[in-house]
């Protein structure tokens, strides 16, 4: 067995003489890959201040093996004025490295990660800092090394040297991210944070759906045991309690104490495990085309050279079309976005936006989040306490609730918001209406496992122009079906699918290569839209094969209940009966117009 490198036994950690953690224990071993999950607001980010010795105990022990060294990658780094990269990374190494011999270190962690050792580190993009960062982290190769959404800001090829860096690492690191294919990648220990413990997987983040949903089915059952023997408990007290009052005052007391323990736990549980619902986006009516490159060239200058964004590119987009955006952080995405906003002008050739188009635009530097305004101003920057929701009057705390935040921080400051809940709000502000064509540069930043999976599932059923940046490969594949690849000196390239699929071409990983997406060629007359055939998503895919067993079961109910209303003297016998089953027949035949719809909708995608 590995040998123990960081033990914490019977930790407590309180906030407001509220414990977060309460005889919380762990065993960190050589040569383990972890993966830490947990909720916004679990306690991740204090779990590897306990494990680094920053936050104290209020009681417990933490015990490290001799010599131990920690690097630790924290989710947030102020850069100092004038400090230049390298001096960054070199403040890293030990006090005895810190001297010409071992420059050669910072070296060795900056060129992969394409860092410029002469830049200023307050001059750095949010990419650029947070390679810094890393390379801070890395550079003494530390025996334990903690990584807090190390995958953040990063693009996919920084993305796809860290899993290579972390595969062949010889020390042991805990890994906070919400970028699944990267914890899968990466993983081969899994350490779950919930409700103020931890919970261990011997196995890596592959695992990890399969494994939490039997502990969740295991914890269920024992809620369902504890129920059903209260009910005894409560059953053999109503019926004889008074003639035994006085030999079993013990029995009755311990039977209230498990009432009042088993309400709590359940409410714990039922918490635990809710999923915020929101209701379907709507798209606003538009024209069938709803834009056009049309052999669109724009260049910047930079360091005196000419750098090439867009050369002679053309491409139409087409209503419900669902485009995810890729390429290194500089090679030209936003500056596209831009363009399609009408934010920058072409050097040379036309952008055209089609009728009646309505743009909603998520900024990942969230420059319309004043930090000074509270979650409400915000949300009703006109006053009052509705904010209209697809065409309806919704309170404004319901509907920040339904993003996950308490109706009690309504009337706090956005800049005492952690990253995290600063792109809630500002997807909270973006899915309220979010129009005819939806653009969304870089969501998934900062965002918790559970709110990227209800931002996937509201995205599945938008019936809109969606473009998607993202470096989230997951994501991706969940909620688009074209891939624009921005390759650097105005090279750009389509195809169709997702990222899994863009990868598998340009990998050469497959014989038969999904067609590239079509160009509009110059003609006077309409270009006629070419359908490849599309490989649905997990989840659209899910949904298409599932929807003829629904249908089938619908047709069944449909018919009885018509049967059933038929019958003669049914009304006479029986009319509130006879009005719920007309309701229901009128509801089952609406939901089945529904789900034909949709079936049709999905095969056209694939076909």
């Amino acid at each position: 067995m590995a040998a123990a490198l960081l033990t914490i036994h019977d930790a407590l950690i309180t906030f407001g003489n509220k414990p977060l953690f309460d005889d919380l224990s762990l065993n960190i071993h050589e040569r383990s890959k972890i993966c830490l999950i947990g909720k916004n607001g679990a306690g991740k980010t204090t779990l590897m201040s306990m494990i680094t010795g920053d936050r104290e105990l209020d009681s417990g022990r933490r015990w490290v093996t001799h010599g131990l060294t920690i690097g630790y990658l924290k989710q947030n780094v102020v850069p100092k004025k004038d400090q230049t990269v390298y001096d960054f990374i070199f403040s890293a190494l030990g006090p005895e490295r810190q001297n010409d011999d071992y420059s050669y270190m910072v070296d060795m962690v900056a060129e992969p990660l394409e860092l410029n050792l002469k830049d200023q580190m307050d001059m750095l993009s949010g990419g650029q800092l947070r390679r810094a960062s890393l390379a801070y982290a890395l550079v003494e190769d530390p025996d334990l090394l903690l990584l807090d959404e190390p995958t953040n800001h990063l693009d996919l090829q920084g993305i796809e040297w860290l899993e290579s860096y972390l595969n062949s690492y010889q020390g042991s690191f805990i890994c906070i991210s919400h970028d699944k294919r990267f914890l899968e990648n990466i993983s081969n220990k899994i350490f779950w944070l919930d409700r103020g413990r931890i919970r261990v997987c011997p196995e890596g983040f592959k695992k990890f759906a399969e494994w939490s949903e039997m502990l969740i089915e295991q914890e269920r059952r024992e809620l369902e045991n504890r129920q059903r023997n209260l009910s005894l408990e409560v059953d053999w007290a109503s019926r004889g309690v008074k003639a035994r009052r006085k030999r079993n005052v013990r029995r009755v007391d311990e039977m209230k104490k498990e009432r009042e323990s088993l309400k709590e736990d359940k409410s714990s549980f039922f918490q635990a495990i809710r999923k915020a619902e929101l209701p379907a986006l709507k798209a606003d009516m538009a024209s069938k085309v709803q834009a056009e490159f049309i052999k669109v060239s724009k260049s910047f200058e930079s360091h005196g050279l000419e750098k090439k964004i867009l050369d002679q590119f053309s491409l139409r987009v087409m209503h419900k079309d669902r485009i995810g955006l890729l390429g290194k952080n500089g090679s030209g995405k936003t500056t596209f976005l831009k363009l399609l906003m009408g934010e920058l002008e072409p050097d040379m050739g036309k952008v055209k936006l089609g009728h009646n188009l309505t743009i909603s635009y998520f900024d990942q530097k969230r420059a319309e989040l004043d930090p000074k305004k509270s979650l409400w101003d915000t949300m009703c920057p006109n006053g009052g306490d509705y904010i209209e929701v697809n065409g309806k009057a919704r309170h404004v705390c319901g509907y920040l609730k339904d993003f996950m935040f308490d109706p009690k921080i309504a009337h706090s400051l956005v800049g005492t918001l952690s990253g995290g809940q600063q792109n809630r709000l500002m997807l909270a502000k973006v899915l309220a209406n979010p129009g005819s064509f939806l653009i969304l540069d870089e969501p998934t930043n900062d965002l918790d496992m559970d709110t990227l999976e209800l931002l996937e599932d509201i995205l599945v059923g938008y019936k809109g122009t969606l473009f998607v940046v993202s470096h989230d490969r997951d994501f991706l594949d969940q909620t688009v079906n074209k891939i624009i690849a921005f390759e650097g000196d105005g090279k750009i390239d389509g195809y169709i699918g997702g990222y899994s699929d863009y990868l598998a071409e340009v990998s050469g990983a497959i014989k038969q290569k999904t067609k590239k997406i079509e160009k509009p060629k110059e003609d006077k007359h309409k270009a006629e839209e070419v359908k490849p055939k599309v490989k649905l998503s997990y989840k659209l895919q899910y949904e298409l094969d599932n929807i003829p067993g629904q249908i089938s079961k619908l047709e069944v109910l449909i018919t009885g209940q018509k049967s059933k209303i038929g019958k003669v003297g049914f009304y006479d016998e029986n009319p509130d009966e006879f009005t719920k089953t007309s309701m229901d027949l009128a509801h089952n035949q609406h939901e089945l117009t529904q789900l034909e719809t949709r079936w049709l909708e999905l095969t056209e995608l694939v076909e």
